[in-house]
Parts: C-alpha cells; sequence; structure tokens
C-alpha cells in the first residue's frame, strides 16, 4: 500500500450494522426472466414473489425426497 494513503484518523467499524442482511443480486437468463414476468403479470404479482413461491415449492420438494 502507497505511503501517502494516511489512515491514522480511520474508525474500526465505522458502517458495521448489526443484524444487517445482504440481499444477494440473482442474474437470470433473459428468457428465463421473461417467462417469470409473463407469469407474473398474468397473475398479478411482482416477479421476486412469484420466484420465492416457486423456490419455496422446490425446496419443499427436496426436503420431501432427502427424507
Amino acid at each position: 500500500m502507497p505511503a501517502e494513503i494516511d489512515f491514522s484518523n480511520g474508525v474500526r467499524g465505522k458502517f458495521h450494522r448489526s443484524g444487517a442482511k445482504l440481499r444477494m443480486p440473482v442474474y437470470l437468463d433473459d428468457e428465463v426472466q421473461s417467462f417469470l414476468a409473463e407469469r407474473a403479470r398474468a397473475k398479478g404479482v411482482e416477479v421476486a414473489a412469484l420466484v420465492n413461491s416457486l423456490l419455496r415449492k422446490d425446496i419443499e420438494l427436496i426436503q420431501a425426497v432427502a427424507k
């Protein structure tokens, strides 16, 4: 690290927020996003709500098979 960078006034943990949750961006293929957007529009829900519903159903199926 270059010597001219001065951290002497730095504060450790200044931006730390206890309990903060990381929202990961999820990138969908164009065809998947288009399909989901059409289904969400037809159902009158947000794409995020539709995706969460589909993923919850997948989780239930995975858990049922894993038993």
